[in-house]
């Protein structure tokens, strides 16, 4: 997958990236003899800020990395389960990995690592004199500095991504001068920072060079991707919520909170200002049963919603990772990624209630007069779903055994759901490719980041003004009249059916520690939608008296999590003996 700046790359810069070694924070770009070439030139340098963009995370990766993933990093939450047996996901979710063969530690751990390295070497090298930095109207005012700031915030945007799957992590900033760390193999390496330790400096850094980026592009048509001043707002209230949450915060410092509360509205304060701020996605009739769905597939590269996106790709893999398996032609579908009767329940019904305290709530007739979002998120039994022009409309059948739609030779559904999310209504007997982009922020998380930290800060009044907001577009109820607990409950929910299939939940999880306190057989007296170890999903069997039958998923109904092993990854176990690091608790070898 490219990323849309990096048509500006230069051969020579993209070379770069030949040498490596295998020490600890290997050298992905080797600067040692070519530094003077590439920064005495204007294009090269360019060329290498925007091969760092590579770096940046992206929750459409798995979709083509293969059949060991090939699906949504949800399933390895509550939300989805993946069919492929041959998946990742399933090691992850009944802790089958070690130190030797995590597949995600050894991942991000080897990209991120470099990534770091790459904006170091750049910081420490590029030149004023070659980018210039006069005052100039637009974008490129203060080039230099602009540049040097991308650097800077996609180096803390890593830092954050390796906090969340570490925790305690190395920090490799600036030196007490101030100068850029170019680790090698001679260096002293970092010890690991305290997680959220880490996470306060990721804030900081956002602070230091947040103004230095305009915080909208005026011409996003050239700079669309590029990391702007509204991303490093976005990573600094990201960081001190993250910072403010259970996992990090035992004692419930509500400073913490309020902390992250100021910072979500310095960002809506500072949006105000702009002549074209960031908002929520509506289409043009705004269509609450259509709204949330064409966020995400309605043009989503200019999208005023998006305020930084990894990827532009211009694919029909992403169909072909999620629609439903019945749909054949020149093009197959072999959906991997079976939404949970978990995620399904988590939706209220348009009433604004939870399914279980709604008393019109029927389970013989479950999809109907719910948040309209269920629909624009997963396709059950019954969507109408196909390309209407060339004959391929139709309901869906996941009917068991039977249904078109239930199982094929490489895919089908263990819940009776299919993901919907980020899925074009493609021709399949004559497929197209469509423009695809996962936000890494938006405006709706901010919402939902703000709502979170105002309720845990105390400040009830302000959590509803977020909330409700992103609840309008939908037409969902405004909520009002809660406690703080029960608007944390909603909070969270609202949270988690917003972003799911954008890597978000198995964070979520952790961080609000909902596997405390309960086990496998002890919260199966809950509701399906409050169970984090029971998996669930319906049965459709069109000639019983019920046609909807609840209960366990097919092959995977149920998850492992051991504390406080899983609530990271482990280092490599290669990398704690080179660097003399301490393994991740619970990982030990």
């Amino acid at each position: 997958m490219k990323h849309k700046i990096l048509s500006i790359a230069a051969v020579a810069a993209l070379s770069l990236g030949a040498a490596s070694c295998s020490d600890y924070l290997d050298k992905e770009v080797d600067l040692t003899q070519q530094a003077t070439n590439v920064f005495n030139d204007y294009d090269m340098t360019r060329g290498f800020l925007a091969r760092l963009y590579d770096y940046l995370p992206d929750a459409f990766a798995p979709y083509n990395s293969g059949d060991l993933q090939n699906g949504s990093r949800d399933n390895m939450t509550d939300n989805s389960i993946s069919y492929w047996s041959g998946h990742y996901y399933h090691s992850v979710v009944n802790d089958g990995f070690t130190a030797n063969n995590h597949f995600y530690s050894t991942y991000y751990w080897k990209r991120d690592y470099p990534g770091i390295r790459g904006c170091n070497q750049f910081i420490l090298n590029a030149k004023p004199s070659v980018i210039g930095n006069s005052e100039k109207p637009g974008d490129d005012n203060r080039l230099y500095d602009r540049w040097v700031a991308e650097a800077q915030v996609l180096r803390a945007i890593l830092h954050f991504d390796l906090a969340q799957w570490f925790g305690d992590v190395p920090i490799v900033g600036d030196d007490e001068n101030g100068t850029p760390i170019i680790l090698d193999p001679a260096s002293t390496i970092p010890g690991r920072t305290p997680c959220a330790d880490v996470l306060k400096w990721v804030a900081d850094e956002c602070d230091k060079y947040k103004d230095n980026l305009p915080f909208r592009y005026s011409n996003e048509e050239e700079n669309w991707g590029r990391i702007n001043g509204a991303a490093a707002y976005a990573l600094k209230a990201r960081a001190l919520l993250y910072r403010a949450s259970p996992l990090h915060n035992p004692n419930n410092n509500t400073e913490w909170w309020a902390e992250a509360a100021k910072a979500c509205q310095d960002f809506f304060t500072k949006n105000s200002q702009q002549s074209n701020p960031y908002r929520l996605y509506r289409t043009p009739d705004d269509d609450p049963n259509e709204n949330y769905y064409q966020c995400f597939v309605d043009n989503p590269v200019l999208n005023n919603e998006y305020i930084l996106s990894r990827s532009v790709w211009t694919t029909r893999v992403i169909e072909e990772c999620l629609a439903p398996v019945g749909f054949q032609g020149n093009a197959s579908s072999y959906a991997r990624t079976n939404p949970t009767q978990n995620l399904v329940d988590s939706y209220e019904t348009i009433n604004g209630l939870p399914i279980d305290k709604d008393p019109t709530y029927d389970p013989q007739n479950p999809y109907a007069n719910r948040d309209p979002r269920l629909e624009q998120t997963i396709f059950h039994h019954g969507s109408i779903w196909g390309d209407a022009y060339t004959n391929e409309e139709r309901m869906i059948d996941v009917t068991f055994g039977t249904g078109i739609d239930y199982q094929a030779l490489h895919g089908g559904t263990m819940t009776g759901y299919y993901t919907k999310k980020f899925v074009n209504n493609i021709s399949w007997s004559s497929p197209t490719n469509s423009r695809h982009a996962c936000p890494i922020f938006r405006y709706g998380e901010m919402l939902l980041n703000a709502a979170e930290a105002f309720n845990e800060a105390g400040n009830i009044s302000e959590a509803y003004k977020y909330i409700n907001e992103l609840r309008s577009r939908v037409g969902m109820p405004a909520y009002s009249g809660m406690d703080q607990a029960t608007l944390r409950e909603r909070i969270r929910n609202e949270r988690r059916i917003e972003l799911c299939f954008e890597d978000h939940r198995f964070f979520d999880e952790r961080r609000w520690k909902l596997f405390e306190g309960k086990t496998q057989a002890s919260e199966k007296n809950e509701p399906y939608y409050k169970q984090v170890y029971n998996l669930y999903g319906v049965t459709v069997n069109p000639e019983a008296a019920n046609v909807f039958t609840y209960g366990p998923a097919d092959t995977y109904p149920v998850r492992v999590f051991n504390s406080p092993k899983n609530y990271y990854i482990p280092i490599p176990h290669s990398e704690t003996l080179k660097a003399k690091l301490p393994q991740t608790p619970g990982w030990e070898m």
